[in-house]
């Protein structure tokens, strides 16, 4: 049996990593920034047996609700798919099962789909239940390397959520928000402060949801 430390997560926020870290997992913190993700999973995928995407996500279905679990191990990008070996496949879904965790496809996209309009699209065109920006790098990486990969995701903004300019701000590189920014943002334009309250609101709902999957999670990795 392979340690549990080979299973590599990779995440955006530092909050969805201390959950992980948590849990027992290593973190990878991507920041949103696609080419720094790409970067430090690629670097470290030699000491992994797995890598995991691990985080909240916007969903793409309608059905799906804030705090919503999604577990996934295939994921589509623009132009390409990726899946898990059958076996693996298998074991997703049992789990799903257990944990009450909906399954399907997840979208890794290149950047944040901001806008009910561009979600419904994107639900449309790829069928995936969810979208983050890590999941693809993830899948990616892992398949060149002949490894298993893991997509674990809470839903924060719901298919039909309008983001806010200040949630369209770029985290720190530590995955935290900036806050003088964001700040800068609401004083300019004040109207956004009752949406950026209430997807502050679903995005602690999405970060409670995953302490529970998280530890789930290490009876399925613990032995890949």
């Amino acid at each position: 049996m392979r340690r549990l430390s080979t299973v590599l997560c990779t995440s955006g926020l530092a909050a969805e990593a201390r959950i992980a870290r948590a849990a027992g997992f290593p973190v990878i913190i991507g920041a949103g920034d696609r080419k720094r993700t790409i970067a430090l999973v690629e670097a470290a995928v030699q000491q992994a047996s797995c890598l995991m995407s691990f985080g909240i996500a916007g969903a793409l279905s309608p059905d799906l609700r804030a705090g919503d679990l999604v577990i996934s191990a295939e994921v589509v990008s623009n132009d390409q798919c990726w899946r898990a070996d059958e076996r693996f496949q298998d074991r997703v879904a049992e789990l799903a099962l257990e944990i009450g965790a909906y399954r399907g496809a997840v979208l890794g996209a290149d950047a944040i789909l901001p806008t009910g309009q561009a979600k419904s699209k994107a639900w449309t065109e790829t069928g995936a239940l969810a979208v983050d920006l890590e999941s693809a790098v993830v899948a990616r990486t892992a398949s060149r390397a002949g490894i298993p990969f893991l997509v674990v995701r809470t839903i924060a903004d719901t298919a039909s959520r309008e983001l806010p300019p200040a949630a369209m701000i770029p985290l720190s590189e530590a995955g935290t928000p900036n806050l003088a920014r964001v700040l800068a943002s609401v004083l300019r334009r004040p109207r956004q402060i009752g949406t950026l309250i209430g997807l502050a609101l679903e995005t602690r709902m999405a970060l409670l949801a995953l302490a529970g999957p998280a530890r789930a999670l290490r009876g399925l990795v613990a032995a890949v």
